[in-house]
């Protein structure tokens, strides 16, 4: 048996006599995301905590942290888009958790973050805050 029949891979590959499905299904998500790394303060259940946004999309965001965070309930999110002078509220659900975030489907898309040709328009990155 070669190490990986024994290990094991990931995304819809048979293993050991089992399929895993991918933790994220592309196909799955309304809109397309873009990686992202720009610092969101939000309101759960659980608390007000600031965290870092990994991936961003019109209709979507995946927070990164190691916070257990309940699935299936609201959440508000602050955070600068396209300025650091300016920040936006959104409001969603939280839609699954994990051990390294959270993914968050939007109640509104963001509509303005994506160019009338179909591309993301340009959004802040925290490596260029001054």
């Amino acid at each position: 048996m070669t190490p990986q029949n024994e290990i094991g891979t990931l995304n819809g590959i048979n293993t050991q006599g089992k399929t895993r499905k991918p933790a994220v299904d592309s196909n799955q998500r309304g809109f397309k995301r873009r990686t992202a790394f720009i610092i969101v303060e939000y309101a759960v259940k659980e608390g007000v905590f600031r965290d870092i946004i990994k991936n961003i999309g019109p209709g979507g965001i995946f927070i990164g942290t190691q916070r257990a965070i309940a699935s299936d309930q609201d959440i508000v999110l602050k955070f600068p888009l396209f300025s650091f002078e300016e920040t936006i509220e959104v409001k969603g659900r939280i839609a699954r958790s994990g051990s390294h975030g959270f993914a968050v489907t939007l109640d509104t898309p963001i509509e303005t973050l994506m160019a009338k040709d179909g591309r993301f328009r340009d959004i802040v990155h925290e490596i260029d805050r001054k």
